[in-house]
């Protein structure tokens, strides 16, 4: 399964590329499932999650879908394979450090993963670059209507699909978008960034969710109930909340190259230079740096860079991925030293660099 993840070095869905990808990095809809007869996880036996696993399983393998999912149970994997699935935003990481039987089936193109006991039986995951999020919401849903032909959902007509956490109620669907943020971090402008989520009723979480930070600037927005709303009504409000954060991030980046585009390149020059020359640095660093250089290729602030080239540093340098590339576990001092490395070659080699000042 590495060797598919990390073939030709191609990067997760997240990472692909697609409408206003200067700021959307990717779209992505979830649908919630249980099934009927069977009780929630939280009260569930292990027998019983052993036999919900076993059926659910059955069905998706039995999906008459070209190129089929492979389906992978969870329990007993390396942790770095584990890592990896978190990494490329296939598994959520609670799913990842939970110790139950359970499993992921996933596509080769990595856009749709389907989960099962994770907190609920199943969830259907499909994942698009860029804003695409009506698209992606359409393609979960003929998913969702395949699979409710052979597996009998936990259902109510007053209050929709049943499920373990109650602010999934409803239509059992969160719908998101990843964004990248650098000039309204660099402005410090968080609170117009919560007031937007505020004014929505949306969620505000960090690159890997609910309890993470924005690492490379990164955040997910996301709907924060589904109960009283249809599949439209989320799928329009997080649309909405996107189109406002993409105006307000274009125009914060807008003004700080009309008032201090000198600095701004001297700054991304030096973010470029620091992943250049060192020796040894941490991921949240380069996170941080890459983030920073991908503001200056967005704003042509350097030339004969590629953003594909910087977004699949974003990638590929993370611990998982670093250490797949290495060939061998390695402790944080060794993988800070390859990493720098790594960023090194695919920075310098055969390349020209020129930051553009006013």
């Amino acid at each position: 399964m590495l060797e598919t993840l990390l073939k030709n070095n191609t990067l997760g869905q997240w990472l692909q590329g697609g409408p206003e990808n200067d700021v959307v990095l990717s779209s992505r809809v979830r649908l919630a499932r249980n099934i009927a007869g069977y009780p929630f996880l939280s009260r569930a036996k292990n027998p019983q999650i052993a036999r919900i696993e076993r059926f659910v399983r059955s069905n998706i393998e039995a999906l008459d879908r070209q190129p089929p999912l492979t389906y992978h149970q969870l329990d007993g994997m390396e942790s770095l394979t584990l890592l990896l699935l978190v990494e490329r935003h296939i598994i959520p990481r609670d799913f990842a450090e939970t110790n139950i039987l359970r499993g992921v089936a996933f596509s080769e193109e990595e856009d749709l993963s389907i989960m099962v006991n994770e907190e609920d039986h199943l969830r259907i995951q499909v994942v698009g670059g860029g804003l695409r999020l009506a698209e992606v919401s359409e393609r979960a849903h003929e998913i969702d209507d395949v699979l409710a032909e052979k597996l009998p959902y936990a259902f109510s007509a007053d209050y929709g699909y049943l499920t373990v956490c109650p602010t999934n109620v409803g239509t059992g669907m969160r719908a998101s978008v990843m964004v990248h943020l650098p000039a309204i971090i660099m402005r410090r402008e968080m609170d117009k960034l919560t007031r937007i989520c505020d004014d929505l009723d949306l969620a505000l979480r960090g690159l890997y969710g609910e309890g993470t930070h924005g690492s490379a600037d990164i955040y997910q927005i996301s709907n924060n109930k589904t109960l009283g709303l249809s599949e439209e009504d989320v799928v329009e409000l997080v649309h909405l909340a996107a189109r406002q954060i993409i105006e307000l991030e274009r125009n914060t980046r807008e003004s700080i190259m009309a008032l201090h585009k000198k600095e701004l390149a001297g700054r991304i020059n030096k973010a470029f230079h620091l992943l250049c020359d060192a020796v040894s640095i941490s991921s949240e660093e380069a996170l941080s740096l890459l983030s920073q250089v991908r503001m200056g290729v967005n704003l042509g602030l350097l030339e004969n860079l590629s953003k594909n080239k910087i977004d699949k540093l974003l990638l590929l340098t993370l611990p998982a991925h670093l250490q797949i590339i290495l060939g061998r576990e390695s402790d944080r001092v060794e993988r800070n030293k390859m990493r720098a490395s790594y960023i090194r070659e695919h920075l310098i080699l055969n390349q020209k660099h020129n930051t553009r000042e006013a």
